[in-house]
């Protein structure tokens, strides 16, 4: 605080501000983002952690960051403001050779099909809670046989044949092992991914915040 007050620059606003994501949004999202941010305020210090994005919306609430990049879920808690990104489609994915007799590389049709076939799902969040949804709706009892935290894990077990998962498209689309998959034409699809920045509504108070805020903005 003392070097910041001392700072010859007193009409450029400095201090710190902390954001959290997903590696994959790190690459996909806040790279761009924040080049455009130390561009425009070269003075404000960005602390960045990466982790599962299940508990960023929890980090903002806990106080423990400012600002996070997440998917919108369907009740947003009160107190927060979310800026939307980009919408990112929830795909089914399986192995792209058979490597596993009752895990197929074809779109399953009938519900006993489904029922026989193991899920590797996100163990919470947004996309466990429109998977089980998709599976109400058709009166499947799926056969779940792994809950992951962190999509890319899903994708790397889709990709050794354990079974069939869902991701977003935009891990899909960065992931290594892209090639060693394929997407299923699965109707009706999923409810897709609404993704974006969350922080409080209070936190927008502070200067640092507002100004991340409102370079969005501009972005968008």
């Amino acid at each position: 605080m003392i070097r910041h007050e001392l700072t010859d620059n007193s009409d450029q606003l400095s201090g710190e501000i902390s954001l959290y994501g997903s590696v994959t949004a790190s690459y996909s999202f806040l790279y761009e983002l924040l080049r455009r941010f130390r561009i425009a305020y070269p003075a404000i210090e960005i602390k960045l952690r990466t982790g599962d994005p299940e508990h960023a919306i929890a980090h903002i609430l806990d106080g423990k960051e400012d600002i996070t990049i997440a998917a919108r879920p369907a009740n947003l808690p009160r107190g927060l403001a979310f800026k939307p990104i980009a919408i990112s489609p929830l795909l089914f994915i399986a192995p792209l050779e058979q490597q596993v007799p009752n895990v197929p590389t074809h779109t399953p049709i009938t519900e006993q099909e489904w029922a026989n076939i193991p899920m590797i799902l996100s163990e919470s969040g947004v996309s466990r809670t429109r998977v089980d949804e998709w599976f109400r709706q058709h009166d499947i009892a799926p056969r779940i046989y792994a809950q992951v935290t962190g999509n890319e894990a899903i994708v790397s077990m889709v990709s050794l044949g354990f079974g069939i998962g869902v991701v977003p498209k935009i891990v899909l689309d960065n992931s290594p092992l892209v090639d060693r998959i394929k997407v299923l034409d699965v109707k009706p699809e999923l409810e897709p991914y609404d993704i974006g920045l969350f922080t409080l509504k209070k936190s927008l108070k502070n200067p640092l915040v507002d100004a991340f805020w409102n370079l969005m903005k501009e972005e968008a």
